[in-house]
């Protein structure tokens, strides 16, 4: 049984069929890309997955309970907790409060400390910057801020959407490092990401989406070599 299972999703911006029958799989401790252009229907099936959005048709799964209609602060409480595309940190609050905000449904103060620490660990800089305003920090700190604040509730599952977007080639490379860092810690991740090439090369399957389907599943080694990938969306000739 896969830790996360879409079967036929449907979604809609009003009348606009955003998911047109998307049906996709997580296993435990594995790495899942989403592929596709602008506009494809990638941020809209993480947003669906994670409650923000409620389908029209089909459902969501997650260790094996349908939580198609599970409200998206309950969908954290399961163990499934979404980076969102631009970080949407709280710019106001200091780094710490940020990340003391991704524990807001966590009762036990020594497991809060416990996270807090665990996300200093893995982002050094952060711990250097605990007391400054989340909204003077640079791009790259904002989203290793927006993974911290995720990881706060040990989540079974990270849904990431764009976490390079913007940024200087090594954050980029920084970034990637510690996304394999989160999963050898055993957490699944469903990676959004428009960096394809890199992506495909931490990734273990990935899913092409166009135009709200699913146009390929393969593993990331096949995606990798497939001509057509290559040419549309590793920037290949």
């Amino acid at each position: 049984m896969a830790l996360l299972e879409i079967r036929d999703l449907n979604t809609y911006y009003g009348k606009i069929h955003a998911l047109r029958g998307i049906s996709l799989t997580v296993e435990e401790r594995e790495i899942v890309t989403l592929i596709g252009a602008n506009g494809a229907g990638k941020t809209t099936t993480l947003n669906t997955i994670s409650g923000l959005l409620v389908p029209k048709q089909g459902s969501v799964h997650f260790d094996g309970e349908d939580v198609t209609h599970v409200a998206p602060h309950d969908m954290v409480a399961k163990g499934v907790v979404q980076v969102p595309e631009g970080r949407r940190i709280f710019a106001q609050l200091t780094v710490e409060e940020n990340l003391l905000m991704g524990a807001y449904i966590v009762d036990d103060k020594a497991q809060i400390a416990e996270g807090v620490e665990n996300a200093f660990e893995m982002f050094p800089r952060l711990k250097e910057r605990r007391s400054q305003v989340a909204g003077t920090l640079s791009g790259g700190e904002q989203q290793m801020l927006a993974m911290g604040r995720a990881l706060m509730t040990k989540p079974r599952i990270l849904l990431l959407d764009e976490p390079s977007m913007g940024l200087a080639p090594n954050l980029v490379e920084y970034i990637f490092e510690t996304i394999e860092r989160i999963h050898g810690e055993g957490t699944a991740i469903l990676l959004v990401e428009q960096n394809a090439a890199t992506a495909l090369t931490i990734c273990h399957r990935g899913y092409v989406l166009q135009s709200g389907q699913i146009l390929m599943a393969d593993t990331a080694a096949a995606l990798a070599g497939n001509e057509d990938v290559r040419r549309s969306y590793l920037g290949e000739i």
